[in-house]
């Protein structure tokens, strides 16, 4: 069976976004054109990464062309995107890994999402394998989502998934878990209540 790539070129729409309360929300990478919609599901620290990630890469692609690239400092707010995922939201896959690229001649953002793949394996040398083997089979390998975005775009996606990300649970200010609104156990308090 040949790979499945969901490919996006110049997206009319590719966000992060959530399901669900604060607490027990779903994270999902969405791109659009057209009438076709694509979702995978991924984990809110997958979610933080790339969007953290993407910014370096941004702000790296600035500093090494002199501010000559196409890649605006911030966000522009005249593409600036808060409506919510399109439904029926449809997950495809669950994101494992995901990479990102710089292509300097198009001035574009790549962004691969590849699904989660369960390596049976009996020693750490027989993983190593089977990974390597998987990296290298690219026309049966895994399903991916492959997303190529202008400069722009890919501030507009940072900005949304950090907001995202960061609109959940308040942290507890002394352990920094988040707050549970049913209540919290810290770890820093040991059991006990301090006096006043």
């Amino acid at each position: 069976m040949s790979r499945q790539v969901f490919l996006y070129d110049h997206p009319e729409r590719f966000v992060a976004g959530t399901v669900g309360l604060p607490g027990r929300r779903s994270f999902f990478l969405q791109a659009s054109a057209g009438s076709r919609v694509t979702s995978v599901a991924l984990e809110k620290t997958q979610v933080a990464a790339l969007a953290e990630r993407m910014d370096e890469l941004l702000d790296e692609v600035v500093r090494r062309s002199g501010g000559s690239a196409s890649v605006p400092a911030v966000a522009p707010s005249d593409i600036t995107d808060t409506a919510p995922l399109d439904t029926p939201i449809e997950e495809e896959f669950r994101v494992g890994t995901m990479a990102l690229a710089w292509d300097g001649e198009e001035q574009l953002m790549i962004v691969e999402a590849q699904a989660l793949v369960e390596l049976d394996a009996d020693t750490e040398e027989d993983l190593a394998e089977a990974e390597e083997r998987l990296l290298q089979d690219e026309e049966n390998g895994p399903p991916m989502l492959r997303v190529r975005l202008t400069g722009a775009q890919a501030r507009a996606f940072a900005k949304r998934a950090l907001d995202i990300v960061n609109a959940g649970r308040p942290p507890c200010p002394l352990c920094s878990l988040p707050l549970d609104p049913e209540g919290h156990v810290c770890p820093r308090q040991n059991g006990y209540r301090r006096g006043a």
